[in-house]
């Protein structure tokens, strides 16, 4: 990967980014698949910790959260009959959070979907946040008692709780999807503004993550085979989504529309973070990766 020039990695995180597979960036590109997934990893961590350290004290007015399932390695039901599963395979859920005003994705986590995990997702939430907020989140209840350890009182949330059946004729097709008939709205805390208990807009990045991640295609085999390569993706994602991607109704990215930068970034400016890494002298002198 070391001989990847600047516009060759940002050829390749582009092509990423933009929901190509890894083996069909080989094919585009010329690359390794060993040089391309190594990539992907250094980009992984090094966005990762630019959005832990810069993604805070965001002055947010509402937040939406919700999760979204993929799976590593197997599919759970095939998890013990599967050879050599690796640590994480299974079931891998996505936590993310998004400002309903500027689009932002303030946090996400990658884990199980429990309470400890929405707990950790919920705790981390709160942290990025400069005051008060309006939390809408759907109708698990493992968001309950994470919200409440969280934020105490100092929150107006609400959950969406939708209603769901099975749309006409949907035995005759194995993969219909099943129709949402209606939704309630439940004030947990606070006093949340019923006209913006929504959840719309993680959804609709739930949507986003979908179509710009290969891995996280359905019925696909472009699955992630370890879940940390599933987490360095999910981080270049995020990155990318939130400081290089123009927002197609606010006209800007969703950093700058909250003010966490001051322009539009390039997909060079993620090659730049990689590199900065990549410049950090290990130990032994030669270079290690953080």
């Amino acid at each position: 990967m070391n001989r990847l020039s600047a516009t060759d990695r940002a050829r390749i995180l582009h092509l990423l980014c933009e929901g190509s597979s890894i083996r069909a960036v080989v094919r585009l590109t010329g690359a390794s698949k060993n040089t391309v997934a190594k990539l992907l990893v250094d980009a992984g961590k090094a966005c990762a910790a630019y959005h832990d350290e810069h993604v805070r004290n965001v002055r947010a007015k509402r937040v939406q959260v919700d999760e979204i399932w993929s799976f590593t390695y197997a599919k759970q039901k095939n998890v013990a009959g599967a050879k050599a599963a690796p640590d994480g395979a299974g079931d891998t859920w996505t936590w993310a959070a998004i400002d309903a005003d500027t689009k932002l994705v303030l946090s996400y986590f990658i884990g199980a979907r429990d309470g400890e995990c929405a707990s950790w997702f919920i705790t981390d939430l709160k942290e990025r946040l400069a005051k008060k907020v309006q939390l809408t989140s759907d109708g698990h209840k493992a968001y309950l008692e994470a919200v409440e350890d969280a934020f105490g009182a100092d929150v107006d949330y609400a959950q969406l709780v939708k209603i769901y059946g099975s749309p006409p004729g949907a035995e005759e097709g194995r993969y219909s999807p099943v129709e949402c008939t209606g939704a309630v709205k439940h004030k947990i805390e606070g006093a949340p503004d019923p006209a913006h208990v929504s959840t719309s807009y993680v959804e609709r990045q739930n949507l986003t993550m979908r179509m710009h991640m290969r891995r996280f295609t359905r019925i696909t085999n472009a699955f992630s085979k370890k879940v940390e390569h599933h987490a360095y993706a999910v981080a270049l994602h995020f990155l990318y989504y939130n400081f290089v991607r123009l927002h197609g109704k606010l006209r800007v990215s969703p950093a700058m529309a909250a003010g966490v930068t001051d322009r539009l970034w390039e997909i060079g400016d993620i090659v730049a973070l990689v590199e900065v890494v990549d410049a950090k002298p290990s130990k032994r002198g030669s270079y290690k990766k953080t």
